[in-house]
Protein backbone atom coordinates (compact mmCIF):
# COMPACT_ATOMS: atom_id res chain seq x y z
CA UNK A 1 0.00 0.00 0.00
CA UNK A 2 1.54 3.32 -1.11
CA UNK A 3 2.18 6.25 1.21
CA UNK A 4 -0.50 8.30 -0.56
CA UNK A 5 -3.07 5.57 0.03
CA UNK A 6 -2.20 5.40 3.73
CA UNK A 7 -2.52 9.19 3.96
CA UNK A 8 -5.93 9.12 2.26
CA UNK A 9 -7.14 6.34 4.52
CA UNK A 10 -5.95 8.21 7.60
CA UNK A 11 -7.67 11.44 6.52
CA UNK A 12 -10.90 9.57 5.85
CA UNK A 13 -10.66 7.93 9.27
CA UNK A 14 -10.20 11.24 11.07
CA UNK A 15 -13.12 12.80 9.16
CA UNK A 16 -15.43 9.87 9.89
CA UNK A 17 -14.45 9.79 13.57
CA UNK A 18 -15.17 13.48 14.04
CA UNK A 19 -18.45 13.17 12.16
CA UNK A 20 -19.58 10.38 14.51
CA UNK A 21 -18.77 12.54 17.57
CA UNK A 22 -19.72 15.96 16.15
CA UNK A 23 -22.90 16.43 18.17
CA UNK A 24 -21.21 15.42 21.40
CA UNK A 25 -18.27 17.77 20.79
CA UNK A 26 -20.25 20.77 19.55
CA UNK A 27 -20.75 22.46 22.94
CA UNK A 28 -17.25 21.64 24.23
CA UNK A 29 -14.00 23.61 23.80
CA UNK A 30 -12.73 20.82 21.52
CA UNK A 31 -13.60 22.40 18.17
CA UNK A 32 -13.44 20.65 14.81
CA UNK A 33 -10.43 22.80 13.89
CA UNK A 34 -8.52 21.58 16.96
CA UNK A 35 -9.34 17.97 16.10
CA UNK A 36 -8.26 18.24 12.46
CA UNK A 37 -5.12 20.29 13.09
CA UNK A 38 -4.05 18.01 15.95
CA UNK A 39 -4.64 14.95 13.80
CA UNK A 40 -2.59 16.54 11.03
CA UNK A 41 0.39 16.99 13.34
CA UNK A 42 0.22 13.26 14.17
CA UNK A 43 -0.02 12.28 10.48
CA UNK A 44 2.76 14.61 9.32
CA UNK A 45 6.56 14.25 9.18
CA UNK A 46 6.85 15.21 12.85
CA UNK A 47 5.25 11.90 13.98
CA UNK A 48 3.88 9.27 11.56
CA UNK A 49 5.15 10.84 8.31
CA UNK A 50 2.09 9.87 6.24
CA UNK A 51 1.46 13.36 4.79
CA UNK A 52 4.44 15.28 3.39
CA UNK A 53 4.40 18.37 1.16
CA UNK A 54 7.73 17.51 -0.46
CA UNK A 55 6.59 13.98 -1.34
CA UNK A 56 3.05 14.79 -2.55
CA UNK A 57 2.94 18.53 -3.38
CA UNK A 58 0.47 18.56 -6.30
CA UNK A 59 -2.61 16.97 -4.65
CA UNK A 60 -2.06 18.94 -1.44
CA UNK A 61 -1.87 22.29 -3.24
CA UNK A 62 -4.86 21.36 -5.42
CA UNK A 63 -6.94 20.46 -2.34
CA UNK A 64 -6.19 23.75 -0.63
CA UNK A 65 -6.83 25.81 -3.75
CA UNK A 66 -10.20 24.13 -4.40
CA UNK A 67 -11.22 24.63 -0.76
CA UNK A 68 -10.37 28.33 -0.78
CA UNK A 69 -12.01 28.85 -4.19
CA UNK A 70 -15.31 27.41 -2.95
CA UNK A 71 -15.15 29.32 0.33
CA UNK A 72 -14.42 32.62 -1.43
CA UNK A 73 -17.20 32.08 -3.98
CA UNK A 74 -19.92 30.97 -1.56
CA UNK A 75 -19.02 33.55 1.11
CA UNK A 76 -19.23 36.36 -1.45
CA UNK A 77 -22.44 34.91 -2.90
CA UNK A 78 -24.27 35.14 0.43
CA UNK A 79 -23.39 38.81 1.06
CA UNK A 80 -26.27 41.14 0.21
CA UNK A 81 -26.26 44.89 -0.29
CA UNK A 82 -28.51 45.30 2.74
CA UNK A 83 -25.85 43.63 4.91
CA UNK A 84 -23.72 46.75 4.43
CA UNK A 85 -26.61 49.21 4.68
CA UNK A 86 -28.76 48.29 7.68
CA UNK A 87 -26.43 47.97 10.65
CA UNK A 88 -23.57 47.94 8.19
CA UNK A 89 -21.47 50.46 10.10
CA UNK A 90 -19.81 47.55 11.95
CA UNK A 91 -18.54 45.47 9.00
CA UNK A 92 -17.91 48.70 7.09
CA UNK A 93 -15.58 49.99 9.78
CA UNK A 94 -13.91 46.61 10.32
CA UNK A 95 -13.21 46.19 6.61
CA UNK A 96 -12.60 49.77 5.53
CA UNK A 97 -10.46 50.85 8.50
CA UNK A 98 -9.58 47.80 10.57
CA UNK A 99 -8.31 45.55 7.76
CA UNK A 100 -5.73 47.99 6.28
CA UNK A 101 -4.59 48.91 9.79
CA UNK A 102 -4.17 45.20 10.62
CA UNK A 103 -2.01 44.65 7.53
CA UNK A 104 0.10 47.68 8.42
CA UNK A 105 0.43 46.70 12.09
CA UNK A 106 1.44 43.15 11.17
CA UNK A 107 4.02 44.54 8.76
CA UNK A 108 5.54 46.95 11.31
CA UNK A 109 5.63 44.48 14.22
CA UNK A 110 7.31 41.87 12.04
CA UNK A 111 10.20 44.26 11.36
CA UNK A 112 12.03 43.94 14.74
CA UNK A 113 10.92 40.37 15.50
CA UNK A 114 11.67 38.64 12.20
CA UNK A 115 15.15 39.73 11.10
CA UNK A 116 16.33 38.38 7.79
CA UNK A 117 13.14 39.10 5.88
CA UNK A 118 13.06 41.89 3.31
CA UNK A 119 10.61 44.76 3.57
CA UNK A 120 8.18 43.14 1.09
CA UNK A 121 8.46 39.73 2.73
CA UNK A 122 7.54 41.42 6.00
CA UNK A 123 4.58 43.00 4.22
CA UNK A 124 3.54 39.54 3.03
CA UNK A 125 3.47 38.34 6.64
CA UNK A 126 1.08 41.17 7.51
CA UNK A 127 -1.16 40.48 4.52
CA UNK A 128 -1.26 36.69 4.90
CA UNK A 129 -2.26 36.92 8.56
CA UNK A 130 -4.84 39.70 8.17
CA UNK A 131 -7.94 37.75 6.99
CA UNK A 132 -10.12 36.08 9.59
CA UNK A 133 -11.96 32.76 9.43
CA UNK A 134 -15.32 32.61 11.21
CA UNK A 135 -15.32 28.80 11.05
CA UNK A 136 -12.57 28.66 13.69
CA UNK A 137 -14.70 30.56 16.20
CA UNK A 138 -18.16 29.63 15.00
CA UNK A 139 -19.68 29.57 18.49
CA UNK A 140 -18.63 33.19 19.01
CA UNK A 141 -20.60 34.17 15.90
CA UNK A 142 -23.57 31.83 16.11
CA UNK A 143 -24.27 31.92 19.88
CA UNK A 144 -27.86 33.19 20.37
CA UNK A 145 -26.99 35.26 23.46
CA UNK A 146 -24.53 37.39 21.48
CA UNK A 147 -26.38 40.44 20.06
CA UNK A 148 -27.42 40.16 16.43
CA UNK A 149 -25.42 43.26 15.48
CA UNK A 150 -22.16 41.66 16.63
CA UNK A 151 -22.92 38.28 15.07
CA UNK A 152 -23.87 39.97 11.81
CA UNK A 153 -20.79 42.20 11.78
CA UNK A 154 -18.31 39.39 12.43
CA UNK A 155 -20.03 37.15 9.90
CA UNK A 156 -19.95 39.75 7.11
CA UNK A 157 -16.38 40.77 7.95
CA UNK A 158 -15.15 37.19 7.75
CA UNK A 159 -17.01 36.64 4.49
CA UNK A 160 -15.35 39.62 2.80
CA UNK A 161 -11.90 40.22 4.28
CA UNK A 162 -10.24 37.14 2.79
CA UNK A 163 -11.13 38.41 -0.69
CA UNK A 164 -10.23 42.01 0.12
CA UNK A 165 -6.72 41.05 1.23
CA UNK A 166 -5.91 39.33 -2.08
CA UNK A 167 -4.94 42.54 -3.97
CA UNK A 168 -2.48 43.40 -1.20
CA UNK A 169 -1.09 39.87 -1.34
CA UNK A 170 -0.45 39.77 -5.10
CA UNK A 171 1.05 43.28 -5.19
CA UNK A 172 3.42 42.51 -2.31
CA UNK A 173 4.37 39.24 -4.00
CA UNK A 174 5.04 41.10 -7.26
CA UNK A 175 7.53 43.33 -5.44
CA UNK A 176 9.69 40.33 -4.41
CA UNK A 177 12.32 39.36 -7.03
CA UNK A 178 12.16 35.79 -8.31
CA UNK A 179 8.42 35.20 -7.88
CA UNK A 180 6.00 34.43 -10.69
CA UNK A 181 4.24 37.75 -10.16
CA UNK A 182 7.55 39.65 -10.17
CA UNK A 183 8.16 38.50 -13.75
CA UNK A 184 5.03 40.40 -14.77
CA UNK A 185 6.02 43.47 -12.79
CA UNK A 186 3.72 45.49 -10.55
CA UNK A 187 1.98 47.09 -13.54
CA UNK A 188 1.41 43.73 -15.21
CA UNK A 189 0.07 42.23 -12.00
CA UNK A 190 -2.26 45.18 -11.57
CA UNK A 191 -3.80 44.69 -15.02
CA UNK A 192 -3.85 40.88 -15.07
CA UNK A 193 -4.42 39.87 -11.44
CA UNK A 194 -6.64 42.77 -10.43
CA UNK A 195 -8.36 44.33 -13.45
CA UNK A 196 -8.60 41.32 -15.80
CA UNK A 197 -9.41 38.81 -13.05
CA UNK A 198 -12.11 41.11 -11.69
CA UNK A 199 -13.62 41.52 -15.17
CA UNK A 200 -13.58 37.75 -15.76
CA UNK A 201 -15.20 37.14 -12.39
CA UNK A 202 -17.97 39.63 -13.11
CA UNK A 203 -18.55 38.15 -16.57
CA UNK A 204 -18.56 34.48 -15.58
CA UNK A 205 -20.48 34.95 -12.34
CA UNK A 206 -23.07 37.33 -13.77
CA UNK A 207 -23.62 35.31 -16.92
CA UNK A 208 -23.76 32.04 -14.97
CA UNK A 209 -26.35 33.43 -12.58
CA UNK A 210 -28.56 34.83 -15.34
CA UNK A 211 -28.39 31.60 -17.37
CA UNK A 212 -29.30 29.58 -14.28
CA UNK A 213 -32.35 31.76 -13.60
CA UNK A 214 -33.32 31.60 -17.29
CA UNK A 215 -33.16 27.80 -17.15
CA UNK A 216 -35.13 27.70 -13.89
CA UNK A 217 -37.87 29.89 -15.36
CA UNK A 218 -38.38 27.30 -18.09
CA UNK A 219 -38.24 24.33 -15.76
CA UNK A 220 -35.18 22.91 -17.49
CA UNK A 221 -32.97 22.37 -14.43
CA UNK A 222 -33.48 20.27 -11.30
CA UNK A 223 -32.66 21.51 -7.81
CA UNK A 224 -29.70 19.12 -7.55
CA UNK A 225 -28.16 20.28 -10.82
CA UNK A 226 -28.64 23.93 -9.86
CA UNK A 227 -26.21 23.29 -7.05
CA UNK A 228 -23.79 21.54 -9.40
CA UNK A 229 -24.02 24.50 -11.79
CA UNK A 230 -22.74 26.76 -9.00
CA UNK A 231 -19.62 24.58 -8.66
CA UNK A 232 -19.03 24.79 -12.40
CA UNK A 233 -19.26 28.60 -12.35
CA UNK A 234 -16.86 28.86 -9.40
CA UNK A 235 -14.29 26.58 -11.05
CA UNK A 236 -14.67 28.25 -14.46
CA UNK A 237 -14.00 31.71 -13.02
CA UNK A 238 -10.91 30.43 -11.22
CA UNK A 239 -9.47 28.54 -14.21
CA UNK A 240 -10.11 31.33 -16.73
CA UNK A 241 -8.16 33.74 -14.54
CA UNK A 242 -5.32 31.23 -14.15
CA UNK A 243 -4.95 30.60 -17.90
CA UNK A 244 -4.77 34.37 -18.48
CA UNK A 245 -2.01 34.66 -15.82
CA UNK A 246 -4.36 36.43 -13.42
CA UNK A 247 -5.52 35.58 -9.90
CA UNK A 248 -7.99 32.71 -9.74
CA UNK A 249 -8.92 33.57 -6.18
CA UNK A 250 -9.80 37.18 -6.99
CA UNK A 251 -11.85 36.02 -9.98
CA UNK A 252 -13.78 33.42 -7.97
CA UNK A 253 -14.46 35.91 -5.17
CA UNK A 254 -15.82 38.52 -7.58
CA UNK A 255 -17.75 35.83 -9.46
CA UNK A 256 -19.50 34.90 -6.20
CA UNK A 257 -20.80 38.46 -5.82
CA UNK A 258 -21.98 38.58 -9.43
CA UNK A 259 -23.58 35.14 -9.29
CA UNK A 260 -25.49 35.89 -6.08
CA UNK A 261 -26.59 39.29 -7.37
CA UNK A 262 -27.89 37.73 -10.60
CA UNK A 263 -29.85 35.06 -8.71
CA UNK A 264 -31.51 37.65 -6.50
CA UNK A 265 -32.27 40.15 -9.27
CA UNK A 266 -33.51 38.08 -12.18
CA UNK A 267 -36.44 36.19 -10.65
CA UNK A 268 -39.16 36.77 -13.25
CA UNK A 269 -41.00 33.54 -13.93
CA UNK A 270 -38.97 31.62 -11.34
CA UNK A 271 -40.55 29.80 -8.41
CA UNK A 272 -40.01 31.50 -5.06
CA UNK A 273 -37.02 29.98 -3.35
CA UNK A 274 -34.23 31.47 -1.31
CA UNK A 275 -31.40 31.73 -3.85
CA UNK A 276 -28.86 31.13 -1.10
CA UNK A 277 -30.12 27.53 -0.85
CA UNK A 278 -28.54 26.99 -4.25
CA UNK A 279 -25.18 27.21 -2.48
CA UNK A 280 -25.91 24.49 0.10
CA UNK A 281 -23.96 21.72 -1.60
CA UNK A 282 -21.00 23.97 -2.48
CA UNK A 283 -20.87 25.38 1.07
CA UNK A 284 -20.99 21.92 2.62
CA UNK A 285 -18.31 20.69 0.24
CA UNK A 286 -16.22 23.79 0.89
CA UNK A 287 -16.58 23.27 4.63
CA UNK A 288 -15.50 19.65 4.39
CA UNK A 289 -12.50 20.52 2.22
CA UNK A 290 -11.62 23.35 4.61
CA UNK A 291 -11.55 20.90 7.52
CA UNK A 292 -9.36 18.48 5.59
CA UNK A 293 -7.16 21.44 4.62
CA UNK A 294 -6.64 22.18 8.32
CA UNK A 295 -5.52 18.57 8.77
CA UNK A 296 -3.04 19.02 5.91
CA UNK A 297 -1.92 22.32 7.46
CA UNK A 298 -1.16 20.58 10.74
CA UNK A 299 0.89 17.96 8.89
CA UNK A 300 2.91 19.98 6.39
CA UNK A 301 3.27 23.39 8.07
CA UNK A 302 2.52 23.37 11.81
CA UNK A 303 4.21 20.08 12.77
CA UNK A 304 7.57 20.97 11.16
CA UNK A 305 7.31 24.57 12.46
CA UNK A 306 6.98 23.35 16.05
CA UNK A 307 10.37 21.66 15.69
CA UNK A 308 11.97 25.05 14.90
CA UNK A 309 10.02 27.23 17.32
CA UNK A 310 11.78 30.37 18.60
CA UNK A 311 10.74 33.02 21.08
CA UNK A 312 10.59 35.64 18.30
CA UNK A 313 8.12 33.57 16.27
CA UNK A 314 6.01 32.79 19.33
CA UNK A 315 5.97 36.42 20.44
CA UNK A 316 4.94 37.58 16.98
CA UNK A 317 2.14 35.00 16.90
CA UNK A 318 0.82 36.23 20.25
CA UNK A 319 1.02 39.87 19.15
CA UNK A 320 -0.66 39.03 15.83
CA UNK A 321 -3.68 37.56 17.62
CA UNK A 322 -3.86 40.39 20.14
CA UNK A 323 -2.28 43.75 19.30
CA UNK A 324 -2.33 43.40 15.49
CA UNK A 325 -6.03 42.51 15.54
CA UNK A 326 -7.44 44.21 18.63
CA UNK A 327 -5.81 47.64 18.34
CA UNK A 328 -6.99 48.24 14.73
CA UNK A 329 -10.47 47.05 15.71
CA UNK A 330 -10.53 49.47 18.64
CA UNK A 331 -9.39 52.33 16.40
CA UNK A 332 -11.90 51.46 13.68
CA UNK A 333 -14.78 51.38 16.19
CA UNK A 334 -13.84 54.62 17.98
CA UNK A 335 -16.89 56.86 18.17
CA UNK A 336 -19.27 54.06 17.13
CA UNK A 337 -21.07 54.02 20.49
CA UNK A 338 -20.21 50.39 21.18
CA UNK A 339 -19.23 49.57 24.77
CA UNK A 340 -15.67 48.39 25.67
CA UNK A 341 -16.75 44.75 26.28
CA UNK A 342 -18.21 44.64 22.77
CA UNK A 343 -15.09 46.16 21.21
CA UNK A 344 -12.93 43.66 23.10
CA UNK A 345 -15.15 40.74 22.06
CA UNK A 346 -15.05 41.74 18.39
CA UNK A 347 -11.31 42.35 18.57
CA UNK A 348 -10.54 39.00 20.13
CA UNK A 349 -12.63 36.90 17.78
CA UNK A 350 -10.60 37.40 14.65
CA UNK A 351 -9.32 33.83 14.22
CA UNK A 352 -6.87 33.04 11.41
CA UNK A 353 -7.62 30.06 9.24
CA UNK A 354 -7.95 28.72 5.72
CA UNK A 355 -7.09 31.86 3.74
CA UNK A 356 -3.86 32.36 5.71
CA UNK A 357 -2.89 28.70 5.24
CA UNK A 358 -3.45 28.72 1.47
CA UNK A 359 -1.72 32.05 0.92
CA UNK A 360 1.26 30.85 2.97
CA UNK A 361 1.55 27.70 0.85
CA UNK A 362 1.37 29.79 -2.32
CA UNK A 363 4.33 31.76 -1.00
CA UNK A 364 6.13 28.47 -0.29
CA UNK A 365 5.51 27.44 -3.91
CA UNK A 366 7.03 30.72 -5.11
CA UNK A 367 10.32 29.88 -3.31
CA UNK A 368 10.87 33.40 -2.00
CA UNK A 369 14.15 33.80 -0.06
CA UNK A 370 12.55 34.03 3.39
CA UNK A 371 9.99 31.32 2.76
CA UNK A 372 11.00 29.04 5.63
CA UNK A 373 10.73 31.73 8.29
CA UNK A 374 7.56 33.15 6.77
CA UNK A 375 5.94 29.71 6.67
CA UNK A 376 6.84 29.04 10.31
CA UNK A 377 5.43 32.38 11.47
CA UNK A 378 2.13 31.78 9.67
CA UNK A 379 1.95 28.17 10.90
CA UNK A 380 2.52 29.04 14.56
CA UNK A 381 0.09 31.98 14.41
CA UNK A 382 -2.71 29.96 12.81
CA UNK A 383 -2.03 27.00 15.11
CA UNK A 384 -2.18 29.22 18.19
CA UNK A 385 -5.37 30.79 16.86
CA UNK A 386 -6.99 27.38 16.35
CA UNK A 387 -6.19 26.51 19.96
CA UNK A 388 -6.97 29.79 21.74
CA UNK A 389 -10.04 30.83 19.77
CA UNK A 390 -11.44 27.31 19.78
CA UNK A 391 -11.02 26.85 23.53
CA UNK A 392 -12.32 30.32 24.45
CA UNK A 393 -15.29 30.57 22.06
CA UNK A 394 -17.97 28.89 24.19
CA UNK A 395 -16.97 30.45 27.53
CA UNK A 396 -16.49 33.99 26.22
CA UNK A 397 -19.69 33.91 24.16
CA UNK A 398 -21.63 32.93 27.29
CA UNK A 399 -19.92 35.57 29.41
CA UNK A 400 -20.38 38.34 26.87
CA UNK A 401 -23.99 37.27 26.29
CA UNK A 402 -24.73 37.58 30.02
CA UNK A 403 -23.15 41.07 30.09
CA UNK A 404 -25.22 42.16 27.10
CA UNK A 405 -28.50 40.90 28.55
CA UNK A 406 -27.83 42.61 31.88
CA UNK A 407 -26.76 45.88 30.25
CA UNK A 408 -29.67 45.89 27.81
CA UNK A 409 -32.15 45.53 30.65
CA UNK A 410 -30.70 48.57 32.40
CA UNK A 411 -29.95 50.82 29.40
CA UNK A 412 -32.15 52.49 26.83
CA UNK A 413 -31.05 52.73 23.18
CA UNK A 414 -28.04 50.47 23.64
CA UNK A 415 -25.98 50.63 20.45
CA UNK A 416 -25.42 46.87 20.51
CA UNK A 417 -29.17 46.41 20.19
CA UNK A 418 -29.33 48.03 16.73
CA UNK A 419 -31.54 45.84 14.51
CA UNK A 420 -29.85 44.20 11.54
CA UNK A 421 -31.15 42.12 8.62
CA UNK A 422 -31.24 38.40 9.11
CA UNK A 423 -28.09 37.05 7.48
CA UNK A 424 -28.24 33.81 5.50
CA UNK A 425 -26.81 30.83 7.33
CA UNK A 426 -23.37 30.02 6.01
CA UNK A 427 -23.41 26.27 5.73
CA UNK A 428 -19.82 25.68 6.67
CA UNK A 429 -20.82 27.13 10.02
CA UNK A 430 -23.90 24.91 10.06
CA UNK A 431 -24.22 21.24 9.22
CA UNK A 432 -20.51 20.52 9.55
CA UNK A 433 -20.37 21.97 13.04
CA UNK A 434 -23.94 22.38 14.27
CA UNK A 435 -25.50 19.47 16.15
CA UNK A 436 -28.47 17.66 14.70
CA UNK A 437 -31.81 18.74 16.20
Amino acid sequence: MSGGAWAGAAMAGVTATYALCSRRLFSTPLSSAIVFVGSGILLGPAVLDLVDLERDPAPIIALLEVALTLVLFTDAMTIRRRDLQTGGFLPGRLLGIGLPLSIGAGWLLAWPLLPGLTVWELALVGAVLAPTDAALGKTAISHPRVPALVRHGLNVESGLNDGMVLPFFVLFLAAIPGTHYAEEGVAGVFWRALVLSTALGLLVGGLGGRLLQWSRARGWVTREWRQVCLLAVAVASYELAVVTDGSGFIASWVAGFAFGFALRRYRAGVEEEDPDRTAEFAENLGGLLASISLLVFGAVLLGPALEHLSWQILLYAVLSLSVVRMLPVALSLAGSGLRPPTVAYIGWFGPRGLASVVLALLVVEEHVPGVELLGRVVAITVGLSVLLHGVSAVALAERYGRWYEKTEAATRDLREGTPVPESPVRRRLGPLGKPET
